[in-house]
């Protein structure tokens, strides 16, 4: 399943208030790339909370060119190294987990953090909204 936007056409989210519910707080947060909705399946492999590898298909909600924030079903502990491939390219990426967000229904929201960045790894083009030198964290 690929981007459910047109070719160029997706949300970019600047680096203004971070009000996303996700820690309750609404406060200004320097991010080192702007951020869009961009929702495709990707595959994520590595140890979930209980220690048992896992394979999963999962979906992304938001992506930067650090990382991004993914709906999963496995719960990871945060600090958990795994691997995302892009199904399109087989390109993969090794990512941190950065962020958990409360279980329900559809899975977990899993904030994860690229070990090197990975601008392109998405299909999505941030061109000047990526920025360099900033010491802020992975989309979460």
């Amino acid at each position: 399943m690929g981007n459910t936007c047109p070719v160029g056409q997706f949300t970019l989210l600047g680096e203004a208030a971070d009000d996303d519910g996700m820690n309750g707080t609404s406060s200004p947060t320097h991010r080192r790339s702007g951020r869009a909705f961009h929702k495709m399946r990707l595959e994520a492999k590595g140890r979930a909370h209980d220690g048992k590898k896992f394979k999963e298909s999962c979906e992304t909600v938001v992506v930067n060119a650090h990382g991004g924030l993914l709906m999963m079903k496995h719960e990871i502990d945060t600090g958990e190294m795994i691997v995302l491939t892009n199904p399109e390219t087989l390109e993969e990426q090794e990512c941190r987990v950065v962020y958990q967000g409360e279980p329900c229904e559809k899975g977990q929201r899993i904030g994860v953090e690229f070990l090197t960045p990975a601008p392109r790894f998405w299909g999505v083009e941030f061109g000047e909204m990526a920025r360099q030198g900033d010491e802020a964290s992975a989309v979460h």
